[in-house]
């Protein structure tokens, strides 16, 4: 699990833990009970459990508190917290419905074959006014054979993402992947959150067949990667697929270019490129994407002052529109754009980490040598997609010689890169 948002507070787990157990009404203006909730995600001791199933049974029904309960059953189970399977069991007949969804979540994360708990979970299937989707993906995880026929009568539900999750559990729990073309087709739906989904069922399905579909899917590359990743952590050990019938997919997701995406927008008419500009801020990747492309296609000579402006003006703050501002300066290949990139590269804030290797990418696409020394120090990173990224540019650059020192790489998907990559040369040889 990637847990580098997580310790965003500075708080620590005696100060998050007195924070949760104060009342709701004595909370200071400056305090939160729900980022305490949150925070004790990096604290696994039998203190910060008790602390947050304290919480959980504090059931005040002001809106306050029942979003701190929310959050501490969520945490409870990211923290797979197997002694508080009773409490949370408790919160699957609890009037808050985003408790319900957040209790059968962390029944999935925790794990149990408790047939009691298991067949509490099936049975909110028929609870009106739920959102189905969640306790679907708790039965397949955990393998609840009895639910299946209460599953089937999902998988042709109007909701499309609670239809490809019932989908991917009869694929789960009987191996019948028939319906699977139908997540597929998901990743073109017109809701980006609709696209994200199918790419967890995929993964969820060890849908190999899917990977160069999720490749092309017009969501953020984090959302491709991870399922790319996934798939192959699953598929490559089992020998389902290799390493290089997967490399395909997983470069051109790096690499990012729209005109390799399936777009799922489109514009009636030319918009002008302050509207694109705008468009860049977008949270569904896929108008993001449609903008990029636009821009690279009818504005190249104008758009590089344009994307300098909404970077002093914004951009530089807003890691979304950040990341697309970097990779347009390289398909642009506006070279008075490369101090800006190499700031990039180096940026360490948690949230601008994706931009880091959009930099890397785009320095490639300049074409300028000097960046070489400074993607040599990326190959030192723990973040493997910015690794892979900077070997990518270092190899457009004309450097290859990163990939020896790669071979031994602490993270497995770079080691297996980087021996595909030596292997096609003829100049690595397996021991």
């Amino acid at each position: 699990m990637d847990k580098r948002f997580f310790n965003l507070f500075n708080l620590t787990e005696d100060q998050a833990i007195a924070l949760l157990d104060t009342p709701q009404d004595q909370i200071g203006e400056e305090d939160s009970r729900y980022i305490a909730a949150s925070h004790l995600v990096n604290f696994p001791s039998e203190r910060s459990i008790a602390a947050l199933m304290r919480a959980v049974q504090q059931t005040d029904p002001a809106l306050e508190n029942r979003i701190v309960r929310r959050k501490a059953v969520e945490t409870l189970g990211r923290l797979q917290a197997v002694q508080a399977l009773p409490v949370i069991q408790s919160c699957l007949s609890d009037a808050d419905c985003y408790t319900v969804e957040n209790a059968a979540w962390a029944i999935g994360e925790i794990g149990t074959q408790d047939p009691v708990i298991l067949e509490a979970v099936a049975q909110l299937l028929e609870k009106p006014g739920q959102t189905h989707r969640v306790m679907i993906h708790t039965l397949a995880k955990l393998n609840y054979q009895p639910g299946l026929d209460r599953i089937r009568q999902f998988t042709d539900n109007p909701d499309l993402p609670t239809a490809s999750a019932a989908i991917t559990a009869i694929c789960r729990l009987t191996g019948d992947y028939s319906q699977m073309d139908k997540v597929v087709g998901m990743l073109q739906h017109a809701n980006v959150l609709a696209r994200r989904l199918s790419i967890q069922d995929l993964i969820d399905a060890r849908y190999y067949e899917a990977i160069p579909h999720i490749a092309k899917c017009p969501v953020s590359l984090v959302f491709r990667l991870r399922g790319i990743r996934l798939l192959a952590e699953a598929g490559i050990p089992t020998q389902a697929i290799s390493f290089t019938t997967i490399q395909p997919a997983l470069e051109q997701s790096l690499r990012d270019h729209p005109h390799d995406l399936d777009l799922v927008h489109a514009y009636d008419q030319l918009p002008t490129l302050a509207f694109l500009i705008q468009e860049l801020y977008e949270t569904d990747f896929g108008r993001c994407y449609l903008a990029t492309k636009t821009i690279l296609e009818h504005y190249p000579e104008a758009a590089p002052a344009a994307l300098f402006a909404t970077y002093e003006r914004e951009a530089h703050n807003d890691y979304g529109a950040h990341f697309h501002v970097m990779k347009l300066f390289g398909w642009l290949k506006h070279a008075p754009a490369y101090d800006l990139l190499i700031e990039a590269l180096h940026n360490q804030q948690p949230q601008f980490q994706k931009s880091r290797a959009a930099a890397a990418i785009a320095l490639g696409e300049l074409g300028d040598p000097r960046a070489i020394p400074d993607l040599q120090t990326c190959l030192n990173s723990k973040i493997w997609d910015l690794k892979y990224a900077a070997l990518i540019a270092l190899e457009q650059l004309g450097d290859t010689s990163g990939y020896a020192k790669a071979t031994t790489d602490q993270d497995w998907l770079i080691r297996e890169m980087a021996q595909a990559k030596l292997s096609n040369r003829h100049e690595y040889v397996p021991s």
